[in-house]
């Protein structure tokens, strides 16, 4: 038997996953809404109305569990493919907060780690945001290692594969009748208008960046059935002031339409999330669901990647693909869909902070 060559992952020592964070009970809800929320001056009353979220659900966030089972799954993954790499976790908002994750990293002589986001698009909060947390945490931690973040991966075919498959299966999920006027309702989370027009080095990258694998995965499912299905791209967890204006239609308003369309059947696609956590369970799973209900819809939710081993690799593949560019190479970069792969290293002035200047890792020079 040929023995099993290992990927080269230099000059990495480590992966860091870095994801939002969220309560694991009760007592936690409100001051992890209060980490959210810090600087924009928020009253209590109003963290303990949005909190009812999370209450209903025992006060417990599903993110960090899904983060823990990624993480196992990426072990396995890294270890199957004979790469002996640790991987650590860090949050922005929850325990284990990324500081404290960066800090442990460099007590363990980590010099160089590769770092994956648990969110796919360009936008200020879905992005940048991120590499500013980057920047906090490096500035604080004496001896912390260089932190390189992997590119996004809206449109790799590790993360679209898996959804693509979900839509399939929920579409034979609904009944035989309705599933070739079915309407596929591609669900993301809502931001301000101002920070989507912005987002990317040209703006408008996070609309559009739905809307290339929106496409790609209706053509793959046209490819499956047949028939290509009507289809949307809606938004859902919208917040902030009124008077903002933020990118619409919800969900729930969309859903309205269609009934008064005579739409009898949607198959919700959750395609801007990697894991079922609170937006989707909530959002989708309990308001949607109610919603369509009321109006006689038949719904059906697709899943998320999660940890099917299509995304798992997926991670390998992006930890592979930079290090071999920061060896000097010009490795293969994968993706699906009409944009290409996204660039490893931010432009100046991508996905601005609405608020400010502020430092950011993993960019070029602003």
């Amino acid at each position: 038997m040929t023995p099993l060559v290992a990927p080269d992952v230099a000059p990495y020592d480590a992966l860091l996953l870095l994801s939002f964070g969220g309560p694991e009970k009760p007592e936690d809800v409100v001051p992890f809404l209060e980490n959210v929320t810090r600087g924009r001056g928020i009253p209590r009353e109003r963290l303990e109305e949005v909190g009812e979220h999370y209450f209903r659900f025992g006060g417990r966030s599903p993110i960090n569990d899904q983060n823990r089972a990624l993480l196992a799954a990426l072990r396995e993954d890294l270890a199957g493919a004979g790469v002996d790499l640790p991987i650590y976790w860090g949050n922005r908002n929850w325990d284990p907060f990324l500081v404290d994750t960066v800090r442990q990293m460099a007590a363990d002589g980590i010099t160089r780690a590769a770092v994956l986001p648990t969110s796919a698009y360009s936008s200020y909060s879905s992005c940048r945001q991120y590499r500013e947390n980057l920047a906090d945490a490096v500035a604080e931690v004496e001896g912390a290692p260089r932190l390189d973040r992997l590119r996004q991966y809206f449109n790799h075919p590790g993360f679209v594969e898996p959804v693509v498959d979900a839509t399939l299966a929920s579409l034979a999920d609904l009944p035989e009748d309705l599933r070739d006027t079915a309407v596929l309702v591609f669900v993301t989370h809502s931001i301000p208008v101002s920070m989507a027009e912005q987002s990317g080095p040209a703006g408008n990258a996070y609309v559009l960046q739905h809307r290339s694998v929106m496409e790609e995965v209706v053509e793959r499912v046209r490819q499956e059935i047949g028939v290509r299905p009507h289809h949307d791209l809606v938004y859902c967890s919208r917040s902030g002031a009124p008077h903002i204006p933020w990118l619409e239609p919800d969900v729930n308003d969309h859903l309205e339409a269609l009934a008064r369309r005579g739409t009898r059947a949607v198959v919700m696609v959750p395609i801007g999330f990697v894991s079922d956590h609170m937006e989707v369970i909530f959002d989708l799973d309990t308001e949607a669901m109610a919603t369509a209900t009321k109006l006689g819809i038949t719904a059906v939710r697709a899943g998320t990647p999660g940890i099917d081993p299509r995304f798992v690799a997926m991670v390998r593949d992006l930890l592979v693909e930079r290090a071999a560019v920061e060896r000097g190479e010009q490795p293969h970069r994968q993706s699906v869909g009409s944009m290409g792969p996204w660039q490893d290293l931010c432009a100046p002035g991508c996905c601005p902070n609405p608020r400010g200047p502020r430092p950011a890792l993993c960019g070029l020079p602003e």
